[in-house]
Formats: structure tokens, sequence, C-alpha cells
């Protein structure tokens, strides 16, 4: 192709341009190419480009396609493993057909998401699997592994992401034993990382971006400097992916994983050399009485960290059971330290002794600057020091990373597989050098690494500040592209009126009824988001006991998040009920107000329970507040009404997905109207035609099955 990049994307996004031939659904969209265009302007010219792209916009072709074209070495990064498999699977694929073009792509997952060939070997041998049912599962992961080339877990069928199974024959960065490991050349994890490390466009996600900034060991260190273009997708999830990464944990459950793989590795390769029982013993006890210490609380309490100890448990009984648990992983490390030449599972678990009872004696100290900590409560506990956002760590290292890592840099990563570790003579299996052996210079010449950062959702007002604040993008170029969908024809919203109000015990039901009636009309076909998962148990147990009135062949199945896996869950929805005559009811929360995309008929009444506030006695929620009330700002106007925004926004995406779905939101919350943050909220939602009443209501349902 000749011509400069803002020619060739501009061809070919024309109508007869090759987009058409790559998509037969394809047609000139005016806000794809407007987006395509300026993502080609800061490849050619560098710097940091946000963009909101409405739903429908078709952002991933408006990126994908200057990336492609541009030559330069690309790194997208996505929000799931689903999207992922979607980018990698499905779209770049079609794009590099239509265009002809020499490129090799990369899919690269966090370790567990991939099987690990030695601890698959170990768990032939574990007596204590989960349950009778694990030797079935097992023996299938067993038969798989046989004939899979890459040991992603995503790719066996009928494998439950919930399976007891699965670190059991995954790696964590704390068990693997690197280059020690009797597996490590056909190792899975290393071999996706040579593929990335050779690729021309290597597609991750945010987890695994943000673990490589706090621990240097999923490869990304080699990886970015020779980066020309990075792209990250669903955006709007950075900064919420960045925190869980960038402070620390410590988890009870943490401690006695590392109590029972020091048992079984002690047995099977050292029995008799080391008191292994007391031990154990010793990890066990010091891991349940941290637990003890903090009492009765409800499971899922999150217990504010105020002075030396968590809210309501006792400063020195919290700080002898902190000095416990670090003394009795001192002594694991001590005796681990005495049959370390025996196997290299040994010097793996010594280290993990040492980081554990480092990190115990951090939560000792005071916590972080510009940092908050926590207690989560449940059977286990965890112990969280996490910065309030990642604007720091953005800024100083990721925008400002340098095309030469230091030595420093090398020794601190985890990662033996190096770039010139690719293969002995440095090429490629094609004779060619890889990408990630030609300089950052020779790969571009042209000034600074290109950003560019998208999402259907990133704020409510024109700067988008609700994402480029806390990312650290405050230089950033801001483009919104609005969704070329016609709403005040395809959508309606309901917002009732006489409805109890959100903190009244009735609400929960009478969200359940209204949704009920809804779907009875439709025959399924609706989605209920919910706020908290008390609400979603209540309004699941209300819709099934009024859909049981119902003639069975009409009834709706009721499928409600927590159930089933969620790939099962949206598969169902999707195909309808089993008997194929009625559609299905979706309950949920959290995950599914985003991401979750059912075109078509399958789904046309979206309900949203509650106005999606932050919780405010959620301790990183209680210090964003703070910080900006002693900034003189408004926690309220600047922090949660946008939270709100974004959040309903989302949960209101799920409803119209083409220019051809139809169907009705339903917010059940009367604040909406009645407050006057309500006309901020409305003014960030799509411009759907309102309802004013339930007869409108009841119309415009019944209108959809025509």
């Amino acid at each position: 192709m000749s011509g400069t990049l803002e020619d060739q994307v501009r061809d070919a996004f024309a109508q007869d341009g090759a987009l058409s031939r790559a998509a037969e659904q394809f047609r000139e969209r005016s806000g794809q190419t407007e987006m395509a265009m300026a993502v080609a302007r800061t490849i050619d010219q560098g710097g940091v480009l946000v963009v909101e792209a409405g739903t429908g916009v078709g952002k991933t072709f408006s990126y994908l396609v200057p990336a492609l074209l541009s030559g330069e070495r690309v790194l997208l990064s996505t929000a799931t493993k689903t999207l992922q498999d979607q980018l990698f699977g499905r779209d770049l694929p079609r794009l590099v057909e239509a265009f002809g073009l020499p490129v090799r792509t990369a899919l690269l997952k966090g370790r567990g998401s991939y099987l690990c060939l030695h601890r698959l070997d170990m768990a032939r041998h574990d007596a204590s699997l989960p349950e009778r049912g694990s030797l079935r599962t097992l023996a299938k992961i067993e038969q798989w592994s046989k004939a899979t080339r890459t040991g992603d877990l995503a790719e066996l069928p009928g494998l439950d992401e919930r399976s007891p199974l699965i670190p059991l024959i995954t790696s964590t960065r704390e068990n693997c034993l690197g280059a020690q490991c009797p597996q490590f050349k056909p190792c899975h994890v290393n071999l996706a990382r040579r593929e990335a490390l050779a690729a021309d466009i290597v597609v991750i996600n945010h987890h695994l971006f943000f673990a490589d900034l706090a621990v240097r060991e999923t490869g990304m260190a080699e990886l970015l400097p020779t980066v020309s273009v990075v792209v990250f997708d669903e955006a709007h999830q950075l900064n919420e992916t960045g925190v869980q990464f960038l402070g620390a944990q410590l988890g009870s459950g943490q401690a006695l994983d590392f109590a029972r793989d020091m048992l079984g590795a002690g047995l099977q390769h050292a029995r008799g050399l080391v008191d292994w029982q007391q031990l154990v013993a010793g990890v066990e006890r010091a891991a349940r009485e941290l637990r003890l210490v903090v009492g009765k609380q409800w499971p899922g309490a999150k217990l504010r960290w105020l002075g030396a100890s968590p809210e309501g448990v006792d400063p020195e009984a919290w700080q002898r059971a902190l000095d416990d648990l670090q003394h009795s992983f001192e002594l694991a490390a001590e005796g681990l330290a005495t049959v370390s030449e025996i196997s290299p599972d040994f010097v793996r678990l010594h280290e993990r002794a040492r980081q554990i009872a480092k990190r115990t004696a951090r939560f000792a100290l005071p916590c972080a600057v510009d940092s908050v900590r926590w207690v989560d409560v449940g059977s286990q506990l965890r112990l969280v020091e996490s910065p309030l956002d990642i604007a720091d760590a953005m800024r100083k290292r990721v925008l400002k990373i340098v095309d030469e890592q230091s030595e420093d840099d090398d020794a601190e990563d985890g990662f033996e597989g190096r770039a010139g570790e690719v293969e002995d003579d440095g090429l490629d299996a094609y004779g060619e050098r890889s990408a990630a052996e030609r300089p950052a210079k020779e790969i571009r010449e042209n000034g600074g690494r290109a950003w560019v950062f998208t999402s259907a959702t990133l704020g409510d007002e024109p700067t988008l500040r609700w994402f480029t604040e806390p990312c650290g993008l405050h230089d950033a170029e801001v483009l919104r592209v609005k969704s070329p969908f016609d709403y005040a024809s395809q959508a309606a919203l309901y917002v009732p009126r006489a409805f109890p109000k959100p903190n009244d015990p009735s609400h929960s039901q009478r969200v359940a009824q209204l949704a009920a009636r809804g779907a009875t009309e439709l025959g399924g076909r609706t989605l209920v988001l919910t706020t908290t998962l008390r609400a979603l148990r209540t309004i699941g147990d209300t819709m099934k006991q009024q859909f049981e009135l119902l003639d069975a062949a009409l009834r709706p199945e009721v499928l409600v998040q927590g159930e089933l896996p969620k790939r099962v869950l949206m598969e169902r929805f999707r195909e309808g009920a089993s008997d194929g005559r009625t559609g299905c009811v979706l309950v949920a929360s959290a995950s599914f107000w985003e991401g979750f995309d059912a075109p078509g008929d399958a789904l046309q009444l979206v309900v949203i329970d509650k106005l999606p506030f932050p919780p405010p006695n959620d301790p990183l929620v209680e210090a964003r507040s703070q910080r900006l009330e002693a900034q003189g700002r408004s926690s309220f106007a600047d922090y949660s009404l946008p939270e709100a925004a974004v959040a309903l926004k989302q949960g209101a995406g799920r409803l119209i997905r083409r220019e051809t779905d139809s169907g009705v939101l339903a917010i059940c919350d009367t604040r909406l109207v009645a407050m006057g943050y309500g006309r901020r909220l409305l003014a960030a939602l799509p411009p759907m035609r309102r309802l004013e009443s339930e007869a409108d209501f009841d119309a415009a349902v019944d209108a959809l099955k025509n």
C-alpha cells in the first residue's frame, strides 16, 4: 500500500475498501472513520489518545486497522480473557487476511490460564483431591494435555472456571520452579512468552500488564521496550485493575496453600529429614489465630485499618498474631534451607516462605503514603494495602518507559526465557531476527511511543476527567465519538414514579414484580442488574416463585448469577430455555453490568434495581472521598456521581447492541427523577424516548412482541 498512514486508513474504511471484504456487515460509519484517523495520527506522531466510542461505533476495527497498516510492533490489552480470545481468534485473523499482511500475532495470558505440566504430574499423586468428581475431571485434563499445543485451559471444553482442580494444575509466581523445573522446556507459559517476543502483534489483558508492573515477572519486561504502539481496549477498567496489583496482599488462604505445598513436597522428596508436620502445623495454627483475632464478622465485610489494627480488633492481639505468622514462615524457611539441594521444589518453597514473612512484616508497619489498608473477611482473611489510583504508576512506570532497560531491571525479572533466548542464534523460526530482537530505534524512527486508551464509557463530561485523572493522563488528546444508533426509535426508558425508595425493605420484591411482568409478556428476554448480592438473591427467588404460577410451557427460565459458571449463564441466556419455546431471565450483578453481549431478540428488557453509587463504607471509596474533601472538592460531585454515571451507562449499554435491536430500559430508582443530581445521570444515558407511566411501560413491552 502507498500513501501516508492516514490515507491508507481512509481508503480502508471507504464503502468499497478492504474492510467491506473483511466483514459482511460492514458499512461506512463516520464515527468509526473519525476514530481510526485519530488513532493513525497518534501512531504517526506519538503521544496519548483517549477515545470514548459509543456502542456501535466499531472501535475494535478503528484501532486495529491503523495499528496493522502502520507496520509497527503493537501491544493490545483488553479487560478480560474472553475479549482477548475474540481479538486473537476472530478480529485479527479477518483483518490480516483482508489486507494480505505478513503479520505474526500472539496471545499471552497470565500463567494461571495455562496448564502446568509439572503440577499436573504432582496432582496425579495428590491424595487430597477436593472431591471424587475431580478424578474424572483430572483424567479428561490429562488426555487433553497430550493433544494441546498451547495449554490454554480456555480451549478445554466443559472445564468449570470455578473447579477446585484449577489451582492444582496451574502455577503461580510463588510456586513456579522456573528454569529448575523438570518440564521447563515444554512449559506452555514459556512457549506463549517466546511466541509473544517473536510476534508483531501481541494480545494481552490488563491484569497481566499490571501484574508485570508489580512483580516484573510476566514477560512484559522484555516486550514493552520493543513495542511502538500500545492500545488499551475497555480502558474504563484500568484504574480498578491496576490498584489490585500495585499494592500488597496477604491472605490466610495463601498461608494454608503454602503449608499444603510444603507438606506434599516434604513427604515426597525428603521424608524424615525435617519434621514437616510440625512446620506445617505452625503455619496453619498461626493462620487460624490471625483469623480468630478478627472474631465473628459479617462474611464479605471490609474492615478499615485504623492505626495499628483493623477496626474492632485489639491492637496487641493483632500484633501478636502477625508476629506469630511471620515467625512460623521464618521457621519454615529455616527447615526448607536444610534440604534445598534435594529438589528445586524446596528452593522455590524457601523463597516463598521468605517472601511471605517479609510481607507479613510490612503489614506490621504503618501504611504507605497515598494508600489505604483494610481486611477482607470471609472464611479466610485477606489483608490488603492499595494505592488510591494508578496515576503515579502510569506517569512514572508506564508512559515514561525507556527503550533500553537497565541490568537491574533484568535482575529483578523472574522470567528466564529472555528475548535473546527466543532462539539460540537470535533468529526466529523463519531464519529472521525476531521482533523482540530488533532495537526499538530500528522499529520506530518517527518519535515517541503511541498510547491509545478506548472504551464505550470513560466518563460523563467532555474532558473525561473520571478516567484521565486517576490514570495520570492529564495531557492526553481526548475524543468522544457518539453511537450511531437511533436510540429514540430503538429504545425507551422507564423510571417508575410510584415505587418504594431504594432503602425500603420491599424494594427488591417490587423490582422482581416489575421484571416478571415484562418477562412474562416477552417470554423471557430480560436481564435484571442488581447493585448488591442480597438484592440478587431476593429478586431471583421472587421471580422464580411468580413464574411457578404460569403454565410450564410459558414459564421463562430464571438464571441467577452464582448458580452456574458465568460462561454457561451467558450461553444459556443467548440460546433461550432448553425447551426452545421460551426465553430466559438472567438476574446478575457485578461483572454482568458490562461485557455481556446478547444482540437481537435474546434481550429486549433490561431492569436496573438501583443507581449504582459506590458503597460509602468501602475503605477504598472512603479514602478516595476523604482525599477529595481535603483538596476542597466535593466527593459526591467529583467521585460518587461520575462513578454512578459510568456504571449506569455500562448497564444500559447491554440493551442495544445492533442497529436492528429494540428494547426497554427500566431503572427502579425514583431518585433519578426526584433528585437534582438525577439530571446529570439521565444526561449520561443514551437519548432514549421516555415512558411516563406504567401503562406506557406495558404498551412499550407489548410492542416488542410484534
